[in-house]
């Protein structure tokens, strides 16, 4: 069994092995004593105001999030290169996408410097996918020996090969490797509208392969706004048991009006905004911004949501990064509301 990176208390289980990692599409995680303590947004004028409180939007700004320390390292290391076109991809991958260029492996290794530096505390892979990048497996093991990993993947390249090559390194690892792959819904219906056909064969196909090597993958499932999360929860738990995931660990992420999600859903409202947020109930410590930095080929970011948005784009290098951020963008108040976090935890 892969060795895990130490976790603070699980604040919900779900039946034998089953976890919320974070209760909340790729990237986000609210957990449950989080959720619920804002208005929920979407319906109307909501914003994160008390009960009675009216907002006050003409001149107000949104609070600024304060930099404490560097834990978090974000690697877009395939750029926005995919092998899925996502019809919910917040950053807009795809098969020929590349706004956002692959990181090399010297790349990886001179931002990975930078940030131990800074102190991080480990380190997150994404794009796009991954395991387009032809320099990813010295990638990862370059990494792994100075910080936990955590690869982001849609679960749809997992060659015998390489499953092979990731149990045996996280067996030999200095520190935790871990395995996030993406599902939509609970079904080859939901999953496939939004990934293409075919998308949840090969994914599941994966995930059991990883976990008959003695991995523990990560699921990620985006959750309908509507559904009860702890209910949408245990329906997912049960699922993944009876397609052969047998202790299934669970992530579940909002929606974020962002890139192509965006285009299919609908922007954000006007009204999606912490702009009438009371500076007296502003918690400087609830966003991952605060500890977390993006890089990709063309940057440094606030945070791996805001890659292609005004405003999310802090410096060309780490040590540049390290201010105060205006939380005035609308997925800053989605992830206020929820308290989630693109973290694993």
């Amino acid at each position: 069994m892969t060795r895990q990176s130490a976790q603070p208390p699980v604040p919900e289980r779900f039946g034998p092995g089953v976890t919320i990692a974070a209760p909340g599409g790729e990237g986000t995680s609210a957990s449950p004593d989080r959720e619920g303590t804002l208005p929920p947004f979407g319906s109307g004028p909501a914003s994160p105001l008390d009960p009675g409180e009216e907002p006050e939007l003409a001149g107000a700004q949104a609070p600024a999030q304060p930099f404490h320390h560097l834990d978090v390292l974000w690697l877009q290391v395939a750029g926005t290169l995919c092998n899925l076109a996502c019809t919910h991809c917040f950053v807009t991958c795809g098969p020929h996408e590349d706004r956002h260029a692959m990181m090399s492996r010297t790349d990886v290794r001179t931002q990975v410097d930078a940030a131990r530096v800074l102190g991080v505390k480990e380190v997150y892979m994404t794009g796009g996918e991954p395991f387009l990048n032809a320099e990813i497996e010295d990638i990862v093991e370059d990494t792994l020996s100075h910080a936990p990993v955590t690869l982001l993947t849609n679960g749809t390249l997992f060659t015998q090969r390489r499953v092979a090559w990731l149990a045996a390194l996280s067996a030999r690892a200095r520190y935790s490797l871990e395995l996030r792959v993406s599902l939509d819904g609970t079904d080859a219906a939901a999953h496939d509208a939004f990934r293409g056909a075919g998308a949840w064969l090969r994914a599941l196909a994966g995930l059991r392969a990883l976990c008959a090597a003695g991995l523990l993958p990560i699921v990620t499932v985006t959750r309908p706004a509507p559904e009860e999360p702890r209910a949408f929860a245990a329906r997912c738990a049960a699922v993944l048991r009876a397609e052969g995931i047998p202790t299934p660990r669970l992530k579940l992420l909002p929606m974020f009006q962002l890139g192509r999600e965006a285009a299919r859903s609908g922007p954000y409202p006007a009204a999606h905004t912490l702009a009438a947020l009371p500076e007296r109930e502003f918690d400087a410590h609830r966003l991952q911004c605060g500890s977390c930095r993006a890089v990709t080929s063309r940057g440094v970011y606030v945070c791996p949501l805001l890659v292609d948005e005004p405003g999310g784009r802090m410096a060309d290098t780490l040590a540049g990064s390290l201010r105060a951020f205006p939380l005035s963008h609308a997925a800053c108040a989605t992830c206020y509301a929820t308290g989630m976090t693109c973290a694993n935890d």
